[in-house]
C-alpha cells in the first residue's frame, strides 16, 4: 500500500518487505541514498531535538530508545545489544522504529530496523570516511567479521571507491562467511590470519566487534600515519576497541559528544578532550583531515538523527513502492471523545 487515507491505518514494513524493498532498489543504491539522507539531515543539525540515547543496561546487554524530532516529524528506534545472543542462535542487535507526524501525534510508519540499522550504520561510516579518509584510499581492513561486516564493505565500495577489503576475526568461521557473502561484489576480498596482517597496506581501518568489555583490538604500534580509523563496534559504557594512545595521536570526530563521551572510544579520555562534531565538517564549519599524515578517527556510536534519516528514507520510498502492509493500529471512534462508547458498541456487535 503506497498511500494511507485513514490516519488510524499505519504502513508497517515487515522484515520480508524490508528485504524486498532493499533488493528491488539494490543494496549499493540504498546505501548511497541513505548516506544522502543522513548528510541532508546533518546539514540541518540545529533543527533537531538532541539527547543521548535512553539506555537500560544489564550484565548481559543493553536495551535503548533513540528519539529525535525536526519539529515536523518525530522518530524513535528501539534497539538492543546483547553479545551473548549469538551463542544462543539469536541476533546481537535487533531493532524497530516509528516515524510520527508532530502536528497530530499520529504514527506515519512502523518498521523493522534490524536490517535498516545495519544499512544506515554502514552508510554513516562511509559518509564520514568520504569527508575524513586520505585521498586515494582503496584498501580497507575490516577487523570483526560479524553481521555488520558485509554492509560496511559494500558501503565503502559504493561511497568511497574501496577496491580491496582485508578481513580478520578471532572466529575464522566469521571470516569465511564474509568471504563467501562478498563473492561477486566487485571487491577484492583478502582473508587474514591476524589483525596485524589485515592492516598491511590499508589506509582505512574499520573495527567492528561486539564483546561488551574494554578491549584492545588495535594497539598503538599498529597504527601508522596517514590512516583513517572507523571505530564502529557495539558501543556502551565499559566497552572500547582502541588503545588510549591511538586516541591521543588522532584527530577525533564524533556524532554527538554528550553521548560519545559516555559510550565511545573517548570514554577513555578526559571529559574536556577536544573532539569535532561531524556535522560541522559536513557543513564546512570545521575542517576535516588537514594533512596527508594525520590520523583521523570517527568514533561512531550511532545517533538518533541517523535513524530519523533512515525512517524518513523508507517513508519516502513507500510513496511509490508496495512494500508495506496496512496496520490497524490507532483506535478511531466516530466521536473522538467517546472511546468507551466505541468499546461498548464493539461488545454489542460481538454478542
Amino acid at each position: 500500500m503506497t498511500a494511507m487515507s485513514q490516519l488510524n491505518i499505519v504502513p508497517f514494513v515487515s522484515v520480508d518487505n524490508m528485504m524486498k524493498l532493499v533488493l528491488h532498489l539494490g543494496i549499493e543504491r540504498v546505501l548511497r541514498e541513505l548516506a544522502s539522507y543522513i548528510e541532508t539531515d546533518f546539514r540541518r543539525w540545529e533543527s533537531f531535538d538532541k539527547t543521548p540515547r535512553i539506555a537500560s543496561h544489564s550484565p548481559v546487554g543493553v536495551i535503548e530508545l533513540m528519539p529525535t524530532s525536526d519539529g515536523e516529524m518525530y522518530g524513535f528506534k528501539y534497539v538492543n545489544g546483547h553479545p551473548k545472543n549469538t551463542r544462543e542462535g539469536l541476533q546481537t542487535v535487533t531493532a524497530f522504529g516509528v516515524l510520527a507526524d508532530v502536528d497530530t501525534g499520529y504514527p506515519l510508519l512502523l518498521t523493522e530496523m534490524t536490517i535498516l540499522t545495519a544499512l544506515r550504520t554502514a552508510a554513516m561510516s562511509a559518509l564520514a570516511a568520504r569527508h575524513l579518509a586520505p585521498r586515494g584510499a582503496r584498501v580497507m581492513a575490516m577487523i570483526g567479521n560479524g553481521a555488520q561486516a558485509e554492509f560496511q564493505a559494500l558501503a565503502f565500495r559504493a561511497l568511497c571507491a574501496i577496491e580491496e577489503v582485508r578481513l580478520y576475526d578471532i572466529d575464522p568461521a566469521a571470516t569465511r562467511k564474509c568471504v563467501a557473502n562478498l563473492e561477486g561484489s566487485g571487491l577484492k576480498v583478502t582473508p587474514c590470519a591476524s589483525a596485524e596482517e589485515a592492516i598491511e597496506g590499508a589506509r582505512i581501518i574499520t573495527t567492528c566487534t561486539a564483546d561488551k568489555q574494554y578491549a584492545t583490538i588495535l594497539t598503538d604500534n599498529m597504527v601508522g600515519p596517514g590512516v583513517h580509523i572507523n571505530a564502529v563496534g557495539g558501543d556502551c559504557p565499559g566497552k572500547t576497541e582502541l588503545h588510549r594512545d591511538i586516541l591521543l595521536r588522532s584527530a577525533i570526530f564524533v556524532e554527538y559528544p554528550p553521548q560519545t563521551r559516555i559510550e565511545g572510544e573517548i570514554q577513555q579520555l578526559d571529559p574536556d578532550h577536544p573532539v569535532t562534531e561531524l556535522w560541522q565538517v559536513i557543513t564546512g564549519a570545521a575542517p576535516g583531515r588537514t594533512d596527508s599524515r594525520q590520523i583521523t578517527l570517527f568514533d561512531s556510536v550511532g545517533f538518533a538523527i541517523e535513524d530519523f534519516s533512515a525512517l524518513r528514507y523508507i517513508h519516502d520510498q513507500l510513496q511509490r513502492l508496495p512494500y508495506s502492509e496496512p496496520l490497524d493500529m490507532i483506535a478511531d471512534p466516530d466521536d473522538p471523545r467517546d472511546l468507551y462508547g466505541m468499546l461498548l458498541r464493539a461488545g454489542a456487535q460481538a454478542a
